[in-house]
């Protein structure tokens, strides 16, 4: 059996470089097509995410396995670059270094924020993609199953996931949340449609948040954002008379100078008459003028508020790696005990089939020398044939079990193949 991923991630690879090696699903689909009919006898799993380019592969001989130099050509090839750029951007693991990569990955442990929540359904929607696209077998389901498992024991044995890290999620789980009771309610307001506002309005929207207006100088943009998640789109000069109104505003433009100054919100304050106002100011430089603050019924926050709640929850997280690590060896030791455990079982099988055989054929050989048996003799001497055969076999198989536990067992299994002249 062999195992193997190959492929690069934010630990060794630019940003620019994961982007070009990067699949959409549509790409995945035909990546796993052309793999199969390069590799009809291997299975393969495709991982495509902002962070990581991991080609997972797993067959039960290595006749038609790719190696490292021929993943290289593919990607190479199916995204028309430069192998040799390519290959100074790859890592390979192999055996049970690949199935510990699986499970550290799916764990949130090699995330770019550990702990972080996204990882194990992008693990899982690339298994059940190369499912549907018959790209997988015994050995991936066996595999991404148990990596499954693992991340969940890892969320449910451990708090590597319990605290927010990100500015994002520790805006709206830490602050936001000691502000308002409920968010279903709230006129939510966002301005600046880049990566930090989107990852913002998920979480609100997983808070509940459902009266969204989205502004930005770049309309297509924020009319993008609402299409793909939720909201309304507002233009630009409408923003004075949205702030009246709004009662949670994020705000996350790129611009280099305030977008509002405290002589700017006067009048805004004095139109909302007082009404209190929470304020999310993600943007660097910041958005609002620092002295808004100052005003009454006004809560701003900016990222150098959040920064400190954001590194204390991460060496939380730190403390606990220790103990999801611990998780992800037993779980990789039990899982190659397993898989080799599974190595034997052709051998164990013809082995007993061969003894089987044997035993019912000096059975029918005595029976002929002695027709007088009557029915219990003939039992007696058959479930004394029987203790024989599984005496003579135990321990061989019993030291077949443990070198499978102990790691690849394919030095015994060879030496009871050549003692007991099993065939293939």
């Amino acid at each position: 059996m062999k195992l193997q991923v190959v492929g690069c991630s934010h630990h060794n690879a630019s940003v620019e470089m994961r982007e070009r090696l990067a699949f959409s699903p549509e790409q995945a689909r035909d990546a796993l097509t052309k793999l199969r009919q390069l590799y009809p006898e291997t299975e393969t799993v495709v991982l495509s995410t902002c962070n990581r380019v991991e080609l997972y592969f797993a067959a039960e001989s290595a006749d038609r396995f790719p190696s490292h130099h021929d993943v290289v050509e593919f990607l190479a090839t199916f995204h028309g670059m430069d192998p040799i750029i390519v290959f100074n951007e790859l890592f390979e693991r192999t055996g049970e270094d690949a199935i510990r990569h699986l499970f550290t990955v799916a764990g949130s442990l090699d995330s770019m924020v550990v702990g972080e929540a996204q990882i194990l359904p992008q693990v899982k929607d690339a298994y059940e993609r190369a499912t549907a696209d018959n790209a997988t077998g015994p050995l991936t389901h066996a595999a991404f199953q148990a990596a499954i498992r693992v991340a969940k024991r890892i969320a449910n044995e451990t708090a590597i996931n319990q605290k927010r890290v990100s500015v994002p999620s520790v805006a709206v789980g830490d602050f936001a949340k000691q502000f308002f009771e409920r968010f279903d309610d709230k006129q939510v307001l966002l301005i600046g449609a880049g990566e930090m506002g989107e990852e913002t309005l998920r979480y609100l929207i997983d808070e509940g948040a459902k009266h969204i207006t989205i502004v930005n100088r770049r309309p297509e943009r924020a009319m993008d954002l609402a299409k793909r998640i939720a909201g309304k789109v507002a233009p630009w000069e409408d923003l004075t008379r949205l702030l009246v109104s709004a009662d949670l505003v994020v705000t996350t433009t790129s611009a280099t100078e305030p977008i509002l100054t405290a002589k700017e919100f006067r009048q805004i304050h004095h139109d909302r008459a007082q009404h209190p106002i929470f304020i999310l100011d993600l943007a660097i430089p910041r958005d609002f003028e620092p002295a808004i603050a100052d005003f009454a019924g006004v809560y701003l926050y900016c990222v150098d508020d959040l920064k400190e709640t954001c590194q204390s929850n991460q060496l939380a997280r730190e403390r606990e790696w220790p103990k999801a690590e611990r998780i992800i060896e037993n779980e990789t030791a039990k899982f190659m005990a397993e898989l080799h455990h599974r190595a034997t079982g052709p051998t164990i099988r013809r082995l007993k089939e061969q003894a089987d055989r044997v035993k019912a054929d000096e059975f029918e050989r005595l029976l002929k020398k002695l027709p007088s048996l009557n029915e219990a003799t003939k039992s007696e001497i058959e479930q004394t044939l029987n203790r024989v055969v599984n005496k003579l076999l135990h321990p061989p198989l019993e030291s077949l079990r443990d070198e499978a536990h102990r790691g690849s067992p394919h030095g015994l299994v060879d030496a009871l193949k050549r003692l007991f002249q099993l065939k293939d």
